[in-house]
């Protein structure tokens, strides 16, 4: 693969679990990321762009999943993977970064072979 892959990160308002995952990748070379919420409230929610854009986007919950196919329908969606991560955590909460490395690099080395 000579492009690097475009990663969305997910989550309700994009303040805490997506924005964490963004945070912690933004620098690694592998590929490239950015972050949205499914919610109206979200700092910055999910667009036809953003998802026209990735090459894999990761949910935390099954109903965001839900959710992006049920407003996008009318799109050819990237494959949704969900993370099964709760909304109990801040943003940057260290227990939240280990699960989401151990869990986003998992399925990265799976589906691109990084």
């Amino acid at each position: 693969m000579t492009q690097r892959p475009n990663i969305l990160v997910v989550c309700g308002r994009n303040k805490k679990r997506s924005k964490t995952a963004e945070h912690i990748f933004k620098n690694d070379q592998r590929f490239n990321i950015r972050s949205a919420g499914v919610s109206p409230q979200s700092n910055r929610k999910i667009s036809e762009n953003d998802l026209q854009w990735a090459d894999i986007v990761f949910v935390m919950e099954q109903n965001q999943k839900a959710k992006i196919k049920e407003v996008f329908s009318f799109l050819t969606l990237p494959l949704i993977e969900n993370l099964n991560i709760p909304d109990d955590y801040e943003f940057m909460d260290d227990e939240l970064i280990e699960i989401l490395q151990a869990r986003m690099n998992d399925s990265i080395s799976l589906v691109f072979k990084l």
